[in-house]
């Protein structure tokens, strides 16, 4: 249980400095509760460089955002889901609780902190493998930038794919 003490320990430290907020899942199996995942999110300022973008989204995106003509990108804060992780511990157990579950859960959670605030997007920073970019993809994140990961980031990969999701709703 590794994860939960970093969690515990990180969750903490960022919630203290209202950096971000863990969401931590659990379901009900025979009147027990289970930890089957967890997810942060966090408010962050990006830059999208308008050349990522479709037209639609372009248009989308310049109602929530600062276009800035110099460097020819679009500034916005919005959500981003900090991290999204499931608990396979319970993979021999018949709990049936997704990756998909998972992120229904953050991106509904991001839609209520929107209808307070405003907002229709949210965004994740992934390794840049192609299992999860597929996985994003099939839910409607789209492929906006890269960022170079930093020390303390874990990642397979030298550099995060940045993807955001705009909520039709």
């Amino acid at each position: 249980m590794d994860i939960v003490i970093d969690i515990h320990n990180k969750s903490i430290e960022f919630a203290l400095q209202h950096i971000a907020i863990t969401f931590l899942v659990f379901v009900e199996n025979r009147k027990q509760l289970l930890f089957v995942g967890y997810y942060t999110l966090a408010n962050k300022f990006v830059s999208i460089s308008g050349n990522m973008l479709s037209k639609t989204m372009q248009k989308r995106i310049s109602k929530f955002s600062q276009y800035d003509t110099n460097s020819r990108s679009y500034l916005i804060s919005m959500p981003l889901i900090a991290q999204l992780g499931k608990n396979f511990a319970y993979e021999n157990v018949n709990i049936n609780f997704t990756g998909t579950e998972l992120l229904t859960l953050a991106c509904n959670r991001v839609l209520q902190v929107q209808k307070f605030i405003g907002g229709k997007m949210t965004y994740i920073e992934c390794s840049a493998n192609q299992k999860l970019y597929k996985f994003y993809s099939e839910h409607d994140f789209v492929v906006f930038g890269k960022r170079e990961k930093e020390n303390e980031e874990l990642s397979d990969s030298p550099h995060l794919v940045q993807m955001l999701k705009y909520f039709k709703n």
